[in-house]
C-alpha cells in the first residue's frame, strides 16, 4: 500500500508539475501575442497617424479650407456712373485674335426703381437687339475714330441684350465687342448713351 501511495503521489505530482508548465507556456505565448499586437498596434497606429497627418496635408479639413485667403475681387479698370443710380464697373478690355476687342463689366443698379437699357440702344435700323449695349462704342482719341459694336448676319448686337427691369441693388454682368483698334493703340474710350465715358487699357 505504501509503495502504491508513494506512486500515486509521484504521478500526481508529476501531473500537477506538467499542468504547472503548460499554465506558464500559456501565459508566455499570451504575453507574446500582446506584446505583438502592441507593438503592431503601435506601428500600425503610427502609421495610420502618418496616413492621417499626409492626407490631412494633401487635402485639408473644411475648417482649414475656410482658413485659406479668399481669392481677390476682379480688378475694375474704370466705373461709369450714370443717372438713376446706374452703374457700370468695367473689368476687362481684352484683344481677341480675331481681331476684335471685347468689353466686359458688371451693370449694378443702385437706384430706387427698376431699368430697363432703351436708351442704350444702336441708332443703326439694321440693328435689331433691344434693351441692350448695343449703342456703345470705343473711340481712339489719338485717331479720333469710332469703333462701333459689331452685330451678326441677323443683325443681333454681339453684346449683351435683355437688359430689362433689372430691380434695384440687383447685378447682371456686361459685354460688347468691336473691331479692334490698331496694335500701337493702347487706351480708348468706352461710351454708352446717356452715361460718362471711361478710358480703358486694352489688354492681349
Amino acid at each position: 500500500m505504501s509503495k502504491r501511495h508513494s506512486a500515486q503521489a509521484r504521478t500526481t505530482a508529476r501531473r500537477a508539475a506538467a499542468a504547472a508548465a503548460f499554465a506558464a507556456v500559456v501565459a508566455l505565448a499570451a504575453g507574446g501575442c500582446g506584446s505583438d499586437g502592441g507593438g503592431g498596434g503601435g506601428g500600425g497606429g503610427g502609421g495610420g497617424k502618418d496616413r492621417t497627418e499626409n492626407a490631412a496635408a494633401k487635402d485639408p479639413s473644411p475648417g482649414a479650407r475656410e482658413k485659406s485667403p479668399a481669392p481677390a475681387d476682379t480688378a475694375v479698370l474704370g466705373e461709369m456712373k450714370g443717372p438713376d443710380g446706374i452703374v457700370i464697373a468695367v473689368t476687362s478690355a481684352v484683344r481677341d485674335k480675331g481681331g476684335f476687342v471685347t468689353v466686359n463689366g458688371t451693370l449694378t443698379n443702385h437706384g430706387t426703381k427698376p431699368f430697363t437699357a432703351i436708351q442704350w440702344l444702336s441708332k443703326e435700323t439694321e440693328m435689331k437687339s433691344r434693351s441692350s449695349v448695343s449703342g456703345a462704342s470705343l473711340v481712339d482719341g489719338s485717331s479720333k475714330k469710332r469703333y462701333l459694336v459689331l452685330r451678326d448676319t441677323d443683325g443681333e448686337c454681339l453684346c449683351t441684350t435683355g437688359l430689362s427691369n433689372i430691380r434695384p441693388d440687383e447685378s447682371r454682368p456686361v459685354f460688347a465687342q468691336f473691331p479692334a483698334p490698331p496694335q500701337n493703340v493702347t487706351e480708348v474710350d468706352f461710351q454708352i448713351p446717356t452715361m460718362p465715358s471711361v478710358r480703358v487699357r486694352l489688354s492681349g
